[in-house]
């Protein structure tokens, strides 16, 4: 970063702490992953100095020849790898993603029915404080006292409640989601069903999770996350019909131009998707996520269903007399960043939960494997266990650094 040292080295340095507590932390938050450095490259590339209102073949801009190209191999090749007839690239990051669907699709005032936040929905799914829960008539469903969808319990919730539109996907449910129970429960009530895989798309294109292509009309997703991309996000669709409102929607109804960097980027990440080492990373982070759960289950430790079949697993502290806060400052003191959560039926506060989030998204794309997980697992229960015994600490704090030092986040 020679010149933006010479230029402003106080984000300069600020720029090199962030790359060195990448270097030598853990990420285990299910949302954060690790862009390839020609993912940076094209975040950091002259596309950023174009404005591009409109799409390709039909922008309120000149000089646009190029970007058109960008942005439509972006499309083609997320129409391609996700099996959906139409796809949006321009849509800013996962919220603006969803309040696109709605913008398009429905009226304020009418029913929209989606997972509640605390059950492991999203705040764009309906939650109260956010403008799905305050534009549209937000019905929320959850999950059984296991942390299960209860389909039949959603299904009886939508013929009750009539929804226009249902919403399924999930931050924080560790489980297989069953796309076509929820396109039968939609067809009950001729509802549309968008789908709202942010957390679990690179897992889809992976081919470690079905995929809700054949059920969707509107299928949601950011770019960052098991995707391992940017942070944007793509919007897909069934028909053309759903995509051109879609479109008008992003444009002129929610944004103006694009980020074409980022859209740059998406593309990126989406031809580095579609090679079969990325298959093979995808079942890499669910056998990571697995074994992780199992050795943390024979530490002691309650997972919320159980288990996991996917990048993530929520940890139920109760038993352990900790707080998400007090499990999360205590990873982080030895350089493991988790984050806390609240779990099905929390009796705490979001700020200071029950729960513990944690996934291998991030560490999987180190290279990190499931042999490491029994260490991980290890360090993680010293950690919890023994928080206020100093030498466990520095312990911890040395094996977590040998990790890192092994599987560095970006080798030197």
């Amino acid at each position: 970063m020679s010149l933006l040292n010479a230029i402003d080295p106080v984000i300069a340095g600020l720029l090199s702490k962030e790359y060195e507590r990448q270097q030598h932390t853990l990420s285990l938050i299910p949302s954060e992953n690790i862009a390839s450095e020609a993912v940076l490259e094209a975040l950091g590339s002259v596309a950023s100095n174009k404005y591009s209102e409109g799409y390709a073949g039909k922008r309120y801009y000149g000089g646009n020849e190029i970007i058109d190209q960008i942005e439509s191999l972006a499309v083609e090749r997320a129409k391609t790898l996700f099996g959906m007839e139409h796809a949006n690239v321009q849509a800013y990051s996962g919220s603006p993603a969803n309040q696109a669907v709605y913008l398009a699709l429905l009226q304020p005032g009418d029913t929209v029915m989606g997972m509640a936040l605390p059950a492991g929905g999203h705040l764009t799914h309906g939650w109260k404080v956010n403008f799905s829960g305050k534009i549209y008539k937000a019905v929320q469903y959850g999950v059984d006292e296991k942390g299960f969808l209860d389909y039949d319990a959603i299904a009886s919730l939508a013929l009750q409640e009539k929804p226009k539109m249902i919403i399924c996907g999930a931050t924080a449910y560790s489980r297989v989601i069953d796309f076509k129970r929820f396109r039968e429960i939609a067809d009950s009530v001729g509802a549309y069903l968008l789908a709202d895989i942010s957390h679990i798309a690179g897992l889809v294109v992976g081919g470690v999770h079905p995929s809700p292509a054949p059920y969707a009309d509107v299928i949601t997703t950011t770019t960052h996350k098991t995707l391992r991309g940017p942070r944007g996000a793509i919007i897909m669709c069934r028909t053309t019909e759903l995509g051109t409102k879609i479109d008008k929607a992003i444009f002129p109804g929610l944004q103006g131009g694009p980020h074409n960097q980022t859209t740059a980027a998406i593309a990126v990440c989406l031809e580095e998707a579609s090679q079969p080492s990325f298959q093979t990373y995808a079942k890499q982070i669910v056998e990571n996520a697995q074994a992780l759960a199992s050795e943390l289950t024979a530490h002691g430790f309650s997972l919320v269903t159980g288990g996991t079949d996917n990048h993530l697993l929520l940890v139920d502290l109760t038993n352990k007399g900790l707080t998400g806060q007090q499990a999360e400052d205590a990873l982080n003191e030895v350089g493991i960043i988790a984050n806390k959560n609240m779990i099905p039926g929390d009796p705490r506060s979001p700020f200071d939960p029950s729960g513990l989030r944690i996934g291998t998204p991030s560490i999987t794309t180190r290279g990190l494997n499931s042999e490491d997980m029994k260490t991980l697992a290890k360090i993680i229960a010293s950690v919890l266990e023994n928080r206020e015994d100093s030498s466990i600490i520095a312990t911890a704090k040395k094996q977590v650094l040998d990790l890192c030092n092994r599987y560095p986040a970006y080798p030197r």
